[in-house]
């Protein structure tokens, strides 16, 4: 097993793989890991590969299935990765019924932990997050539901995903008021074709010690230099479901980001992981894969490079960071 830094999520004595594996496609229709195969193919790799930070939620591959398939994919080697999952995506009808309340409440947290655990086929689950908000429950109730899972050791830490920078910080200072250990990470959309989560995200994160996880950083592929104005991977999600992010990427930007990955001898996708994991409270790179050849890829990419100040500065130059909001 090659090595794959570790790195410490937030103050927690959490330690992810700073590459981490995000497993939406297990289970997707039409990809190669839809199937248990795939997917113990995909698993495989990241762990020869010293990838053993993974990402699922209960809703992906459609009812549980990627849960389902890491399960049986993980049978007898459970203690080599650390499982993040999430519960209460605002959008998805997991199918516990009313009774379960809403998706933040103590009644559907208990409900769909449980489902989780049979499918992943555990006793804990390493990091268990809060999907989106649920602008129905306090998030008091939220926090001392996790919580009371803590101390009953059926999740190690908890941290959310999706919320915005005011959230982030209510969050911490009821916890703290509550005196209960509170989140640790927040899981956001970030990359540089996406850098709204510098304006109060980002700040919130390093203001309150939680480590950050950035989804889609890759931004579907873009950024990994498969893709030009002329196109890209035929069978790729991107010209096969999403051609709209293609056809509205800024090109000025992205070829002169090659340009520059070109004279330092390094990869797009070098250059991005790098980059990314360059920024503060970064704690893993969070990288989907299809097949074992990915996941090599994206292993190799994170410890390949790092920018210095003024290679990120002009990284920035290409792709402008968001202003400041006003004050």
């Amino acid at each position: 097993m090659s090595g794959v830094a570790l790195r410490r999520v937030g103050k927690s004595g959490l330690l992810v793989s700073e590459v981490g594996l995000g497993c939406n496609n297990f289970g997707r229709r039409g990809t190669t890991s839809e199937t248990l195969e795939g997917t113990r193919a995909v698993l495989d790799a990241a762990i020869e590969h010293g990838v053993t930070f993974l990402d699922t939620a209960e809703m992906y591959g459609g009812q549980g299935r990627s849960e389902t398939l890491m399960g049986e994919a993980l049978a007898g080697r459970r203690d080599r990765v650390v499982i993040a999952t999430k519960f209460g995506h605002h959008a998805v009808d997991m199918g516990y019924g009313p009774a379960a309340g809403a998706k933040g409440s103590r009644a559907y947290i208990r409900r769909a932990l449980e489902a989780s655990l049979t499918r992943l086929r555990t006793d804990w689950i390493d990091l268990y997050q809060l999907h989106t908000p649920d602008p129905d429950t306090p998030v008091e109730e939220t926090i001392d539901a996790l919580d009371d899972l803590v101390r009953e050791g059926k999740i190690r830490y908890y941290g959310h995903s999706n919320l915005s920078g005011w959230q982030i910080a209510e969050a911490h200072l009821t916890a703290r008021a509550r005196t209960r250990s509170g989140f640790v990470s927040a899981q956001n959309q970030f990359s540089l074709l996406a850098r709204d989560a510098e304006r109060e995200v980002l700040p919130a994160v390093r203001r309150f010690d939680l480590g950050f996880f950035p989804y889609f950083p890759l931004y579907n592929g873009l950024l990994t230099g498969k893709f030009t104005r002329e196109g890209g991977p035929e069978h790729s999600r991107i010209m096969s479901q999403r051609k709209h992010l293609w056809e509205t990427a800024p090109w000025d930007a992205l070829d002169a980001y090659r340009a520059f990955c070109d004279a330092r001898g390094i990869t797009m996708l070098e250059a991005t992981f790098g980059w990314l994991l360059s920024q503060s409270a970064v704690a893993s790179v969070i990288a989907g894969a299809t097949s074992p050849e990915q996941v090599a890829a994206n292993a190799a990419a994170g410890a390949a490079w790092r920018p210095t100040e003024a290679e990120a500065a002009e990284i920035d130059g290409f792709f402008p960071a968001p202003e400041a909001p006003a004050i």
